[in-house]
């Protein structure tokens, strides 16, 4: 996977410096996923998971690569006698796993639990 250039983005000034400043600065959504490159990161998917794990790659359609994941997977469960069905949690580690974009509802740096 590797990050394409949108074509409307505007060219780039050149100089040590400029490239510098602008290999930290956000242009673009996809600039923010960038600053995120092999630091930890929270992803929101769709079926009621959760992954927090480190980003090695991502592409403009949010495909993602991860290693040392954690993911939450939330279970309703209908329990007779009661009206509202139990939700219940599994956790499991992976190694490394590919997150296909189409699953990814948000991506943040991973949430702090106290």
């Amino acid at each position: 996977l590797k990050r394409q250039r949108s074509r409307l983005a505007p060219p780039r000034a050149g100089g040590a410096a400029a490239r510098m400043d602008q290999a930290h600065s956000v242009e673009e959504p996809l600039d923010l996923i960038r600053l995120s490159l092999d630091e930890r990161i929270y992803v929101k998917c769709r079926g009621d998971r959760e992954l927090r794990g480190r980003l090695h790659a991502y592409d403009q359609h949010l495909n993602m690569v991860l290693s040392e994941v954690e993911e939450i997977a939330y279970v309703k469960e209908e329990t007779p006698g009661k009206a509202e069905p139990s939700v219940r949690q599994t956790r499991r580690g992976i190694e490394m796993i590919f997150v296909r974009g189409d699953s990814v509802i948000l991506v943040s740096p991973p949430l702090r639990t106290a």
